[in-house]
């Protein structure tokens, strides 16, 4: 990942994080101690200005971001006795093939080599769901698969043309 750093005279420091895709995150920090945050679609394009924030603000954010607060582990390094495989948490959606079948109907694990290790419905957990267990929207998948596996499965819950962020 490459930072761009600059002086702004009279101003303060303005750094550029390539961030994927030909996209960069600016950050201006002026003298005062202020910051302002924008996103720059490709090189060529004006910045689009996302927000501003104060000094305190800004490290407190920063803190949040470095992990100070919580540490995820990054599932392309992680090793663990499952091999290339990992436990994760999808949803089902409205618009998912699978809402309504049963997880004998569906079969994921012969389909996909997923295993479905429980469901989350509202309030409730159901371990080790049987293959009559019917599935419906709104719930949590609990699941085990390699990588490719999840996407997959992840892919047929549906959801996929949710906006999550300026990332897209």
């Amino acid at each position: 990942m490459t930072v761009y750093e600059t002086e702004v005279p009279g101003v303060g420091k303005k750094f550029e994080i390539e961030i994927g895709g030909g996209k960069r995150l600016v950050v201006l920090i002026h003298h005062d101690g202020k910051r302002e945050v924008y996103r720059r679609p490709d090189p060529d394009a004006d910045s689009e200005k996302l927000f501003t924030v104060s000094g305190e603000t800004a490290r407190k954010l920063g803190s949040i971001i470095e992990g100070a607060y919580f540490q995820p582990v990054e599932t392309d390094e992680v090793q663990v006795p499952l091999g290339d495989a990992f436990i994760e948490w999808l949803d089902l959606h409205a618009d998912s093939e699978l809402a309504g079948q049963t997880l004998g109907e569906a079969d994921l694990r012969q389909a996909l080599g997923v295993s479905v290790l429980a469901v989350q419905r509202d309030s409730e957990t159901y371990p080790n769901p049987g293959p009559e267990f019917e599935l419906r929207v709104g719930d949590v998948l609990v699941t085990l698969g390699t990588r490719e596996e999840q996407n997959a499965l992840e892919e047929m819950l549906g959801g996929n043309g949710v906006d999550e962020g300026p990332d897209e």
